[in-house]
This record gives C-alpha cells, sequence and structure tokens, in this order.
C-alpha cells in the first residue's frame, strides 16, 4: 500500500470521523467518550492548528489521521499537542510513523517548539514504542490518569520531542 499523507479536506470529514469515532469507542487511548457526528467532527476538524490525513495512493481512501494544536497559551504557546489515529484493519503498517512525521514537520513549520502527549495510555505499546523509535522523551509516569471502559484505571506517560531552538 502506498501511503501520503496531506492536508485534509471538508470532502474527508466522513472517513476521518469514522477512524476517530473507532478509536472513541475502543476506550483505550483517546480520553473522548461522545462520538463525533457530521457536525460535530466538521466544527472539531476545522478548529485545529492543522490536520493531515493518511490516504491509499491506490483507492484514494483516507485510512488514518492526526490533528495538531496548541497544548497550552501565553507563556506556554510553543508547545503543541497531536492525536493520532488510524484504521483499525490498518494498524501495524507504518501508517501511524508517517502521520507523526508529517506532524512533527506541520508543527515546526506552525512555529510550535515542543510536540507534547499528556496521556499516552502505558499499555498502548505501539505508540509508546512508535514514539520513542522517533526521539520522544517519556516523561514518567501518571498513576491511574486514565480512565477504561470498564471503569478502572490505567497509568499515562506524557512524552515530548523538542522540535526546533
Amino acid at each position: 500500500m502506498q501511503i501520503t499523507v496531506r492536508p485534509y479536506t471538508p470532502e474527508d470529514v466522513p472517513a476521518m470521523n469514522a477512524i476517530w469515532n473507532e478509536v472513541v469507542e475502543e476506550g483505550i487511548a483517546f480520553p473522548q467518550e461522545e462520538p463525533l457526528t457530521a457536525d460535530s467532527g466538521e466544527a472539531f476538524f476545522a478548529s485545529q492548528t492543522h490536520c493531515g490525513v493518511a490516504e491509499d495512493a491506490d483507492s484514494g481512501d483516507v485510512v488514518g489521521l492526526y490533528i495538531l494544536h496548541p497544548n497550552n497559551v501565553g507563556r506556554c504557546g510553543h508547545l503543541c499537542n497531536a492525536s493520532y489515529a488510524v484504521k483499525s484493519t490498518l494498524r501495524g503498517q507504518h501508517i501511524g510513523e508517517k502521520l507523526v512525521t508529517d506532524c512533527m514537520a506541520q508543527a515546526k513549520k506552525a512555529g510550535f517548539r515542543i510536540l507534547q502527549f499528556n496521556a499516552v495510555v502505558a499499555t498502548n505499546f505501539g505508540a509508546r514504542h512508535l514514539y520513542e523509535k522517533l526521539g520522544f522523551v517519556p516523561l514518567g509516569i501518571i498513576p491511574g490518569g486514565f480512565r477504561l471502559p470498564d471503569g478502572t484505571y490505567e497509568d499515562i506517560v506524557p512524552h515530548y520531542i523538542q522540535l526546533g531552538d
């Protein structure tokens, strides 16, 4: 599969909603609990600093996405945050790596100096391995920082990477 990452367009939103909602419904990676609707998805993606989609060059299908936005304001406005989602049937094919790499470039282009992930679930081993392979630094463990669908709590491991001076 030939994957390209490009900026999203409004026509991508239905596919983006479906992929995003799949991760939300799994309940093991994203903090959101409510799925996106056609209207809320359109507004959500439009409100980000940048959204990228991974597209299968052969079929034209959107198979993954990311959102990029400020992590804070004012004196910490140079920190950004991002979330990534890949269609569940296509995970493990390095689509996430292409999304994270593009996101890092877009974040730097937007003037951010640090990309920080606030809540990487400790058991999300695939994401943690990828982030650390790309140079992200784990910041420690926040015990019980993520509530799973069954009501139990899992640790989170914030990560960051310096994007520029």
